[in-house]
C-alpha cells in the first residue's frame, strides 16, 4: 500500500466509522482517535530478500523473530529515506525495523517510484510524513497484541550537520505531535541506514 493521505479524527466524533473498510480508505483505532488513512495500491512491503509481505505479514514476522528470544529488550524503529533519480523524479524508501538491543535485527522496506521532484524541505517533510503513516499502521497492528513489549523510535534523515540541520525543528515537532520518541543523526539508522540502502 501508499499511503496518499492521512486524517486523525476524535473517536466521538467518528464512533460510526468503527472497523469501517471502504474503497481506498483504512481506518485504524490509537486510543482516543481514529485515524482514517487514503490509500492508493502500489507496493507492499519487503524483508531483506526481496520476499513481498503485507502490512500484517511484517507484524507476524516481528512477532515471530520477538518470540524466539522473548527475555531481550527490543525496538521498533521506522524510518523513511529519498533520492532524486532523474531531472524530475523523487524515489521514497520507508524501514520497519526490529532491533534485539544488543543481539541484531529484522527489517522490511517499501518504496514509493516516480514521485514528482521535491525542494530538499518538502522531500524532508515527505519523507517523515510517510513514517509516521506507516507507524500508524504498524502500531494499529501491534496494538492487537499486548502480549509483546517494546520500544518505539521515529527516525529522521536531518542532523545538527549539513543543510537538514535548519529542519531539525519542524521535522522532530511533527513527530512529537504523535508522542513518537524520535531520533536523528547520526542515531537514525533506520532512515540513514537501512532505508538509504533500498532507495
Amino acid at each position: 500500500m501508499t499511503f496518499v493521505g492521512v486524517q486523525l479524527l476524535e473517536l466521538s466524533v467518528c464512533g460510526a466509522m468503527q472497523g469501517c473498510q471502504e474503497k481506498n480508505k483504512r481506518h485504524f483505532d490509537i486510543g482516543r482517535y481514529a485515524v482514517v488513512v487514503l490509500l492508493t495500491m502500489e507496493n507492499d512491503f519487503r524483508d531483506s530478500r526481496g520476499a513481498q509481505l503485507t502490512a500484517q505479514a511484517v507484524v507476524n514476522e516481528i512477532r515471530r523473530f520477538m518470540c524466539v528470544a522473548p527475555d531481550w529488550r527490543y525496538k521498533i524503529v521506522i524510518g523513511s529515506d529519498s533520492q532524486l533519480c532523474g531531472a524530475n523524479l523523487t524515489d521514497f524508501v520507508t524501514a520497519v525495523v526490529v532491533h534485539r538491543v544488543g543481539n541484531g535485527g529484522r527489517y522490511f522496506w517499501k518504496r514509493i517510484a516516480g514521485q514528482h521532484s521535491f525542494s530538499l524541505r518538502d522531500r524532508i517533510i515527505k519523507e517523515v510524513m510517510l513514517s509516521l503513516e506507516t507507524a500508524l499502521e504498524i502500531l494499529a497492528i501491534l496494538r492487537r497484541h499486548p502480549d509483546i513489549r517494546f520500544d518505539f523510535e521515529v527516525h529522521a534523515d536531518v542532523g545538527e550537520n549539513g543543510r537538514s540541520s535548519a529542519l531539525i525543528a519542524e521535522v522532530t515537532g511533527m513527530i512529537r505531535a504523535y508522542n513518537f520518541t524520535f531520533k536523528t543523526k547520526p542515531e537514525s539508522y533506520a532512515a540513514s541506514s537501512v532505508a538509504d540502502k533500498h532507495v
